[in-house]
């Protein structure tokens, strides 16, 4: 199958990505790693990224395109893939429908994670990291034993600014923002899968998994 996941900050969308993809034998890509290795492989796009990421400018869609297409190009992406991360918003949906046009295929089914605002802010806003190592812990779900100190090393935990209520919810804005367009183009396809994604990993894959294959039937 030829999946896309979308879903907003803190769903999960990573490692759901993982394990849905090994369900089905085929490659999880996401924009993050693709970013990685083009620049440590120091590609013409990896060097061309490293430009704009380095002096704090976003990636235009271009570098970004071509990192996707060079990858769908790939021999394990030829029987399937699951995308993390792109396309989006709607103008990239148009051009991954292109992309597919040319290898003569086409999406099967986009996947959204569907959690509710309040439980994203707790999750992201109660994570902290420790200043030593990273260790993570969340305040209200893997609590440490002493308050701000971190039980693996002992270090002083803190919060990454990302992490903080305000940001999250600008974070959640702009996803809502560019995502709703993209969630109604896949819906105006037939393609549209939400999926609720609270609870347990394992029971959120399953749920993925059953309308995948519900889906498939169709």
């Amino acid at each position: 199958m030829r999946i896309v996941l979308v879903g907003p900050p803190g769903a999960g969308k990573g490692t759901q990505a993982q394990f849905i993809a090994a369900d089905l034998s085929i490659p999880a890509i996401s924009t993050g790693d693709l970013f990685r290795s083009n620049v440590a492989q120091r590609t013409p796009l990896g060097l061309e990224a490293k430009k704009y990421m380095d002096a704090g400018n976003l990636v235009p869609d271009e570098v970004t395109i071509g990192m996707v297409r060079d990858r769908l190009a790939q021999p394990d992406a030829a029987d399937g893939f699951l995308l993390d991360g792109f396309p989006r918003n709607t103008a990239q949906a148009k051009v991954l429908d292109e992309i597919l046009a040319e290898h003569g295929t086409r999406l099967d089914a986009v996947l959204e994670l569907d959690v509710p605002s309040k439980e994203i802010i707790q999750r992201l806003s109660g994570r902290r990291q420790c200043r030593a190592h990273g260790h993570v812990c969340h305040i209200f779900f893997d609590r440490p034993q002493v308050d701000g100190v971190c039980d693996e090393c002992g270090s002083e935990l803190y919060q990454r600014d990302d992490d903080r209520e305000e940001t999250v919810k600008h974070r959640l804005d702009v996803y809502k923002e560019q995502t709703e367009p993209l969630v109604g183009y896949y819906s105006e396809q037939g393609i549209l899968v939400v999926i609720d994604a609270l609870g347990r990993v394992p029971e959120v894959t399953e749920r993925a998994k059953n309308a995948l294959k519900a889906f498939k039937q169709d």
